[in-house]
């Protein structure tokens, strides 16, 4: 029994190995399924909370062409989020196992979401920033092992690239702006540039998870390859807008052609991660919130859904 585990994994790696991609109906260790039931929740999970700290601001956005733009980007988001969750299903879990998890702290979700939206920069530096960093990551997952999740990801790399340049047009137009608006777009990169450099995990020595995903192509990359490159990236935009990055230390390099930069501080992210955020217990409660006064709406539809296959049985 044991050679044949040994074989059906030889067999796996060499599929990987080769670029071919693993579907849901094919074989696969049980940790990989695991692991993608985990990495792709919490994906989805990030999309679904991601939500909470914009939707605060469609009310209240300085415009109504604002208003419709913000509003369209949380409704993506909403759908990055199902699209995700149905790729997690084809892995044998059900979604109402998947919210679960989520509302009972089992499951996480990106740690920047966690952290308060106080000013409409906020809505221009999340989508600089955040989506900036999301698409340095996400456009590696077009290319991940699992078919579904990789072909998820081709349509919401595309959309979290508007958003991107949304945010960033909304820090142009602050920093073109008066010098109270440029102070608030200057306040709110100071309060999110670490917050973000830290969405990309831990170091790689602590990461736990890095070097056996990079074995299965889950990822394409280092937690540090990704960091470095968003660094690279952003640093010379900032530096457009006229806004300085909160970082003394950061600096390009010429020798190694990328730029040096300061200690991330990693307590303050595992106290997010922990649950200790600004904003982790207002997100979870607001989600279970959500969950529990919709549950009018499933229990309908699942009447409707009843309804019309007898309907169908009759006729």
């Amino acid at each position: 029994m044991k050679d044949n585990i040994q074989a059906l994994n030889d067999i796996f790696q060499a599929r990987i190995d080769n670029g071919e991609s693993i579907e849901p109906k094919d074989w696969m260790p049980e940790k990989y399924r695991k692991t993608h039931i985990r990495q792709i929740s919490q994906h989805a999970h990030s999309e679904i909370v991601g939500m909470l700290p914009e939707g605060n601001w469609i009310s209240r956005a300085p415009s109504l062409r604002r208003k419709v733009a913000l509003l369209a980007k949380v409704q993506d988001e909403a759908g990055h989020g199902l699209y995700l969750y149905s790729a997690a299903e084809t892995l044998g879990i059900s979604r109402d196992e998947l919210f679960d998890q989520l509302h009972t702290g089992k499951a996480k979700y990106s740690s920047i979401f966690n952290y308060p939206t106080v000013s409409w920069a906020d809505m221009g530096a999340v989508g600089w920033l955040v989506d900036g960093a999301a698409i340095i990551n996400q456009v590696m997952l077009t290319r991940t092992s699992f078919g579904p999740y990789a072909r998820a990801m081709v349509k919401i790399c595309k959309e979290e690239s508007f958003h991107q340049r949304q945010g960033f047009e909304i820090m142009l137009t602050l920093t073109n702006g008066t010098e109270v608006q440029k102070q608030m777009a200057q306040d709110s990169l100071n309060r999110w540039w670490w917050p973000s450099l830290m969405m990309f995990g831990p170091p790689d020595a602590e990461s736990t998870h890095t070097e056996q995903s990079m074995k299965w192509k889950i990822k394409r990359k280092t937690n540090d390859e990704l960091r470095q490159q968003f660094i690279d990236i952003t640093a010379p935009q900032a530096e457009f807008l006229g806004l300085t990055i909160p970082d003394p230390d950061l600096k390009w390099n010429e020798e190694t052609k990328h730029y040096d930069f300061g200690a991330i501080d990693w307590d303050e992210f595992w106290q997010v991660v922990k649950g200790f955020g600004p904003c982790n217990k207002e997100r979870i409660d607001a989600r279970v919130k959500a969950w529990d006064e919709g549950a009018w709406v499933r229990d309908a539809a699942v009447a409707y859904g009843e309804k019309k296959i007898q309907k169908s049985k009759v006729a």
